[in-house]
């Protein structure tokens, strides 16, 4: 079993910057791959990030271009999202979420978060 809390979001304007935290409780954290997805209203969750249990790898969605950074650091249990330059269409509900492939759809994840919320201004 793993808990996860997010962290980090908030109100930003168009160009800013935020970092994302997701903090994993138990000692299994490392044997887990760590995806970030975001989810706004009316739309699907989607695919923002995921990272490998070592950090090593890293793929990210298309709509990234470069502007987030995904990382983790096992000895405290977490994994961060970077967001730079974001964008109105940014704004979503973002989760972090641990499962047991490197994989970019949800339903391949086991656990959640509940969510911390991003919204950028025009």
């Amino acid at each position: 079993q793993v808990q996860l809390v997010e962290s980090g979001g908030g109100l930003v304007q168009a160009g800013g910057s935020l970092r994302l935290s997701c903090a994993a409780s138990g000692r299994t954290f490392s044997s887990y791959f760590m995806g970030w997805f975001r989810q706004a209203p009316g739309q699907e969750r989607e695919f923002v990030a995921v990272i490998s249990r070592s950090g090593i790898y890293s793929n990210y969605g298309d709509f990234v271009e470069g502007r987030f950074t995904i990382s983790r650091d096992n000895a405290k249990n977490t994994v961060y999202l970077q967001m730079n330059g974001l964008k109105p269409e940014d704004t979503a509900l973002y989760y972090c979420a641990a499962g047991v492939e490197f994989h970019t759809s949800p339903q391949k994840y086991d656990y959640w978060g509940q969510g911390t919320q991003v919204t950028v201004s025009s």
